[in-house]
């Protein structure tokens, strides 16, 4: 069993849908120790979260954090420890286009 450490994924959020952070490889496990938002905007901004098991289509039991606000200019760290399984999808948006980033660190197993 190999484990890699890594940058899991990173996002510009170009536009308000749902986007896809991170997908676990179909032969991997990841633990995701912490996503990060940052704020490049001069106002308060929300996002959300969510993790759909196996890729599923979004549900509202999905997610994580709904309509969580960021300080402007601002970053936050949510230090999580959350484990998935192959095929798993990390999904993040944000409620401005073109002022939020979103980075998800980890560790894959395979």
């Amino acid at each position: 069993m190999a484990m890699a450490y890594k940058v899991l994924g990173q996002v510009d959020a170009a536009n308000t849908n749902l986007i896809t952070l991170y997908t676990v490889p179909s032969t991997a496990q990841s633990v995701i120790s912490t996503i990060v938002v940052c704020n490049r905007a001069a106002a308060n901004l929300s996002y959300n979260v969510a993790v759909s098991p196996n890729g599923a289509s979004i549900a509202n039991a999905h997610y994580i954090s709904y309509n969580g606000v960021i300080p402007a200019l601002d970053t936050i760290a949510l230090t999580l420890g959350i484990t998935l399984g192959n095929n798993d999808v990390l999904r993040v948006q944000a409620t401005s286009a073109n002022n939020l980033s979103f980075s998800v660190y980890g560790t894959e197993i395979t």
